[in-house]
């Protein structure tokens, strides 16, 4: 990964997140975490993960409108930022945190068994 393609990852965590929290008034959206970016080296293509506290439906329902979002996220990230070409974006969500979630309730329960 190039440098360029670094510093816009940044960006991108930083700018869409600051859109998710002060201009998508949805209120079915659940409490969202930026996890990563990755642009593309061409620019034209962004994955941008996300992780979002509470149960799998509002998880869920929270990827879908942000999907849906995915058109007026982009245009205000490029009126925020000074680039050629504003990059295509894709909401996935990032189930590394909720694997080491699992992982630490798992291993919560395995000292409180060892202690009975």
């Amino acid at each position: 990964m190039t440098t360029r393609q670094e510093r816009i990852n940044g960006m991108l965590k930083v700018e869409i997140s600051d859109i998710i929290h002060r201009e998508l008034k949805d209120p079915r959206l659940g409490f969202i975490t930026i996890t990563e970016a990755e642009v593309t080296k061409d620019l034209r293509h962004a994955k941008v993960y996300i992780s979002v506290m509470g149960e799998e439906k509002v998880q869920k329902e929270t990827l879908e409108i942000l999907q849906r979002a995915s058109g007026f996220v982009r245009k205000e990230f490029g009126r925020r930022v000074s680039m050629k070409v504003i990059p295509e974006i894709l909401f996935k969500m990032d189930t590394g945190v909720q694997a080491g979630m699992r992982i630490f309730e798992l291993l919560q329960q395995v000292k409180s068994d060892e202690k009975e």
